[in-house]
């Protein structure tokens, strides 16, 4: 997790009121006016592939508004609904790398002072493409490519870093990879070596006529000596990378051009970032028996990446919560975002568009 702290010591708030207040007199008893230096603090929770990309956009956002200090903090993206959900902080954006996440669990949950779903619309703004991230001393890294890259990461001398499938969607979309290379390929013998004897608890998958289904354990924990490498969100595993531990992570292609790491782009049909192939996305399907959320079963299933932002109902600073979205959707936005490697949509699509602030409206068009 990378952390901006939402929280300022009592002592310092009580400090800087009390200079405002002192400041205040003194400029009323010189005969000017009062300046406020009070700013609205703007909670954006979001996930991790975003930190870098959303730290340009927070800075260009405070340089355009002083009077909002956005405050952000960065998770697993199934962690982003949990402190919404679970931990009820007062967030007043949430942007996840799976916008399916929203519907599935925001607008099925309900705020539990007022009865509201959490959420009742989000906007799908940005896609990506997964990929393998590794350096310049990885093993075989001179051997890997587009068609072996699945038999060469199962090697048992091989350190393959992926995030836990439970917390970030990378990690479920790397059991997903799998899935769909074999597919592609139709070799059926590719997620086996890889994935089996790795945990304590089997992650099974069963192949179907028309879809094909991996189970994740309530409890995932590598066995010793695995090469399998798990953490909680996919940039946690950028620093193994970078310090020799891991010789490959899967990871967003955004992640791995921000961080400058030699990057295996995978098929398209292996990628999940392709309009033109969403029908075969379609067949995978990840269950996860692990019941973060008690009223709802998570289950994944394939499609283009998309990700997607709302304010939940419950968000302290709903206005200034729209103003940052519309940054973000903004061309500065679109320029910033891109500038980091992080491809935006085209077109904007809400869901819920009826239920948006009408100042989103006007970036957006109704989903079909």
């Amino acid at each position: 997790m990378m952390k901006k702290s939402f929280a300022i010591p009592l002592v310092l708030s009580m400090l800087a009121l009390a200079l405002g207040s002192c400041n205040g007199q003194q400029a009323e008893a010189e005969g000017g006016s009062p300046t406020s230096v009070e700013k609205t603090p703007l909670s954006v929770l979001a996930a991790g592939s975003l930190i870098i990309p959303f730290g340009h956009i927070e800075q260009a956002f405070e340089a355009k508004y002083p009077n909002i200090d956005v405050q952000a903090e960065y998770h697993g993206s199934i962690q982003v609904m949990r402190h919404v959900m679970e931990l009820h902080e007062p967030i007043d954006v949430v942007a996840t790398a799976d916008a399916s996440l929203i519907p599935m669990l925001m607008y099925a949950s309900k705020v539990p002072e007022t009865g509201q779903p959490y959420a009742d619309w989000y906007i799908r703004f940005a896609s990506n493409h997964l990929a393998l991230a590794y350096n310049a001393d990885s093993k075989y890294g001179d051997e890997i490519n587009a068609e072996n890259w699945a038999e060469v990461i199962a090697r048992p001398d091989v350190k393959i870093g992926i995030a836990d499938p439970r917390f970030d969607a990378s990690g479920y979309r790397a059991l997903m990879a799998f899935a769909l290379t074999e597919m592609a390929n139709k070799n059926y013998g590719l997620f086996s070596p890889m994935f089996d004897g790795q945990f304590s608890f089997r992650v099974t998958i069963f192949r179907g006529d028309d879809l094909t289904t991996i189970t994740v354990p309530e409890v995932l924990e590598t066995k010793p000596n695995s090469h399998v490498v798990l953490r909680g969100a996919s940039v946690q595993l950028i620093a193994l990378l970078e310090s020799g531990d891991l010789d490959y992570a899967f990871e967003y292609e955004s992640v791995i051009r921000q961080h400058g790491l030699k990057m295996l782009s995978l098929p398209a049909e292996v990628n999940l970032g392709e309009q033109d192939f969403e029908d075969l996305y379609k067949q995978v399907q990840v269950n996860l028996d692990f019941r973060r959320f008690a009223t709802v079963k998570p289950q994944f299933r394939g499609e283009r990446i998309g990700y997607g932002v709302t304010t939940p109902a419950n968000a302290p600073h709903p206005a200034e919560a729209a103003q940052f979205i519309a940054f973000l959707l903004s061309s500065e936005g679109r320029g910033s975002m891109e500038a980091d490697h992080h491809p935006m949509f085209e077109t904007f699509i809400a869901d819920g568009y009826e239920n948006l602030p009408s100042s989103l409206q006007s970036l957006t068009v109704p989903m079909e």
